[in-house]
């Protein structure tokens, strides 16, 4: 049941990093490019939480919990940056 459940769920990260790349270099505005930057950290650290379930390696699970926080973390201080790069021009 898991092995039939990965094999559906890699290709669909895949095509969704794939996506989220193309997003992330072609964006029309910062904020695209920024936002495809977030949903894909977001979604390694989704797949690093299923892959260690799946491998039974619970360290995976920290990663995430660490990549989690620091692209939260980025997305402040970008959001922080973005903002007051607007209201200065």
């Amino acid at each position: 049941m898991v092995v039939n459940t990965i094999t559906i769920i890699i290709p669909v990260f895949i095509i969704a990093f794939i996506l989220y790349l193309i997003r992330a270099f072609k964006g029309p505005s910062i904020s695209d490019q920024v936002l495809a930057i977030d949903a894909l950290t977001y979604d390694i650290a989704a797949f690093l939480v299923i892959l260690s379930i799946y491998l039974k390696i619970p360290i995976l699970t920290s990663t995430a919990i660490v990549l989690a926080l620091w692209i939260y973390a980025f997305d402040i201080y970008i959001a922080k940056y973005l903002e007051k790069k607007e209201m200065g021009d």
